[in-house]
């Protein structure tokens, strides 16, 4: 049976190329797409929708949107609102997912967002999102959250249940327990290694099991940087040092996670600045190990890349979201249709 895969979609390529692709995509079985809700770059909801448009049977979530950017009444109804623009897939099932998170630094506190408390935050818009999807009304009076005798206001449409899984992109330990607590899945993020993720899926584990559930009961999909190229794999590792030369140097919730040497981090936060340019990044290249790329991503050729992406299956995640990391992306699209590994 193949392997259930997804793509990735940030700022990367431009939009008329990715909208190609969605399609193309939908049409070699690949089972889903995760829109990046980029810095200040994309909304999410803008390419979701476009993307709802243009297809009929994959699902698209949200990877991740911040939930200090918009009320949680106004993210239900959102997604209310693509879960009627989608309609059911195939399978019957909505084909929108919300993927939400906790911002980070230094974008939040530029534009004035205060991150105070991640964890009680994210529960309390869980909570109250999940309460909305029902369509009854819902009274919620928590320390971020504050909702009195409020439903979605739906006049003249459907008014079941709206089925849309709420996820959770997590890096640290206590919100990926959050995570397998109080969620449908979690959104594993990406430039890290396969023991990190193996710590990762164990983490999600405690947290189901504080719930009643099982690590089955999570769907623990995952960003994966795919740097692929069969003619010159070489400029794909080179794109990939780029890459990482990004997070080291701005993310450092990612850098964390990633192990990388604190010395190295601080050659790289010498090159790479925020903003930074993807000339930046190209720059800050060279100080990059070859061994730390590959520990970190899939890079190379297409086999190579199906390789990485198998180790990742192994420790733990059930979907690979794959980043493409090259101008084209139907190569990537090629090398996973219809994959089993």
């Amino acid at each position: 049976m193949a392997q259930r895969v997804a793509l990735y979609l940030q700022d990367r390529h431009p939009i008329r190329h990715e909208l190609e692709m969605v399609r193309y995509a939908e049409e070699r079985g690949f089972s889903e797409i995760w829109q990046a809700d980029t810095r200040l770059a994309r909304d999410c909801i803008v390419m979701m929708s476009a993307f709802l448009a243009e297809t009929t049977s994959l699902r698209f979530g949200s990877g991740v949107l911040p939930i200090y950017t918009r009320n949680p009444a106004v993210i239900a109804a959102t997604w209310s609102t693509m879960w009627e623009l989608g309609g059911p897939g195939p399978d019957g099932r909505g084909r929108v997912m919300l993927g939400l998170g906790a911002w980070w630094e230094p974008i939040a506190s530029r534009v004035g967002a205060d991150r105070r408390k991640p964890l009680t935050a994210m529960r309390e818009n869980v909570e109250a999102i999940r309460r909305l999807f029902t369509m009854e009304e819902v009274t919620y009076q928590g320390e971020f959250v504050h909702l009195d005798r409020v439903r979605l206001d739906v006049a003249y449409g459907d008014l079941t249940p709206r089925d849309i899984p709420v996820y959770v992109g997590a890096t640290g330990p206590r919100m990926l327990e959050l995570a397998g607590e109080i969620c449908d899945g979690v959104v594993l993020n990406y430039v890290v290694s396969t023991d990190y993720i193996r710590d990762a899926v164990d983490h999600v584990a405690r947290g189901a099991a504080r719930a009643g559930r099982s690590l089955d009961d999570i769907d623990r999909p995952e960003l994966i940087v795919c740097s692929l190229s069969d003619d010159d794999p070489d400029e794909a590792l080179t794109a990939g040092k780029a890459l990482v030369a990004y997070y080291l140097g701005t993310e450092p919730h990612i850098m964390e996670a990633s192990g990388a040497d604190p010395e190295l981090v601080e050659q790289v936060r010498g090159v790479v600045g925020w903003p930074a340019t993807e000339a930046d990044y190209r720059r800050a290249a060279h100080l990059i190990p070859d061994d730390l790329v590959r520990s970190l991503m899939a890079v190379g050729t297409s086999a190579e890349c199906r390789d990485k992406v198998a180790e990742y299956l192994d420790a733990g995640v059930t979907c690979p979201i794959l980043f493409p990391m090259m101008d084209d992306i139907r190569p990537v699209v090629d090398a996973f249709a219809g994959w089993e590994p």
